[in-house]
């Protein structure tokens, strides 16, 4: 069962995972593998917030320490 969400919230998530699967087929018409790749796993994320399998967002201090490599 999903979370409850704001329905304008899971509108515009059901937008942005809309115009990443059209991004991800121009890529690969395009032959641009990585970036199919790469807009795919966004596509996937998105998915998984949308059912709640995925926090919305990562604690700002964790990301910041992990990129100056104290995590």
């Amino acid at each position: 069962m999903r979370p409850y969400q704001n329905p304008r919230r899971t509108d515009t998530l059901d937008y942005i995972q809309a115009m990443l699967g059209q991004l991800r087929t121009m890529a690969e018409a395009e032959r641009c593998d990585m970036l199919a790749y790469l807009i795919e796993m966004a596509y996937v994320e998105t998915g998984d917030i949308i059912r709640g399998e995925r926090p919305e967002r990562i604690h700002k201090n964790t990301v910041s320490q992990k990129r100056n490599g104290v995590a």
